[in-house]
């Protein structure tokens, strides 16, 4: 496997973070794989800007920052901003159509999906938005198995909510695969 490096980005209460914890965990329990996961937050709780950066590998990792993305997700138009100038060329790019245009071309494949409408409609419930761009992710990408995200948060979610994070992991899954090409 290629080293993959992920470049999380969004505001605070998105749940970008917890996404990008989520995707180093199955990567390092259930994928056999080494990842290491790094965050930070802006000046603000909530709606200031965030960032994690997600390493996978099969061999060690030393540094935990990423410089180049090979994938950047960004989720509000500041995070896009900020951060799409570190997408390494041929690299994916990941934006939530509803928070999210397109300004600036980057030697990167660009992916626009309806997320957080998506959510709403289907699910009726934003606290999973998150969940739904970590399967579209996966769609798009085949970094690991969605059921190695169930397996982490079967261990961190409440049961009552296994369910509806089940169903926006489908549906960020589905996003991404009907997106690959």
């Amino acid at each position: 496997m290629e080293r993959s490096r992920l470049i999380f980005s969004g505001s605070g209460g998105q749940g970008v973070i917890t996404a990008a914890i989520i995707l180093a965990k199955a990567a390092a329990l259930f994928e056999n794989k080494h990842a290491v996961q790094s965050q930070s937050y802006g000046a603000a709780a909530r709606g200031g800007s965030t960032r994690s950066d997600v390493i996978i590998d099969d061999n060690q990792i030393f540094f935990p920052k990423v410089t180049q993305a090979n994938i950047l997700i960004s989720l509000t138009q500041e995070s896009y901003n900020t951060f799409s100038s570190l997408i390494r060329p041929g690299g994916l790019l990941l934006v939530d159509s509803k928070y999210v245009t397109v300004e600036k071309k980057v030697a990167a494949k660009h992916i626009s999906l309806p997320m957080f409408d998506t959510v709403q409609q289907k699910i009726g419930n934003p606290l999973v938005f998150n969940i739904c761009m970590l399967g579209a992710v996966i769609g798009l990408s085949d970094l690991i198995r969605p059921e190695s995200i169930i397996n982490v948060l079967e261990k961190s979610v409440p049961a009552d909510f296994l369910d509806i994070n089940r169903t926006a992991l489908d549906l960020g899954v589905s996003m991404g695969i009907k997106n690959r090409n």
